[in-house]
């Protein structure tokens, strides 16, 4: 998998929509990451785009990573439903399992960057 090095900038905050998020992808073919950032307030999180189900991506159109409500992150293949804050399932195929968290920061020109560890 192509994962960059930590620092690595993704985007200004203020590219994502409040509430909101945005895939991205890295690498392809047999090394491809995608990752994705949800933002919602204060709520700023970055997770692997990858259904503990199965391993599919989340969304079916692009960025659509949020239920209509934008409450909760959905996977469009089979419904399961994930909290914001620690990408923990709620509902469908996959409840107790979680998203893989990717560690983030956001620099004083308010862009999202990978951080260097995973989160707790």
């Amino acid at each position: 998998m192509t994962r960059p090095a930590p620092g690595t900038v993704l985007c200004p905050l203020d590219d994502i929509a409040d509430p909101g998020a945005r895939g991205f992808v890295f690498g392809g073919g047999t090394t491809r990451w995608e990752v994705f950032v949800i933002r919602h307030g204060d709520l700023v999180r970055v997770y692997e785009n990858s259904c503990p189900h199965t391993g599919t991506p989340l969304e079916t159109l692009p960025d659509r990573f949020l239920t209509a409500d934008q409450s909760q992150i959905l996977c469009s293949t089979h419904g399961a439903r994930f909290r914001l804050d620690d990408g923990h399932c709620v509902a469908g195929p996959c409840v107790g399992d979680r998203l893989a968290a990717v560690a983030l920061s956001i620099d004083d020109d308010g862009r999202v960057r990978l951080g260097d560890e995973a989160p707790e």
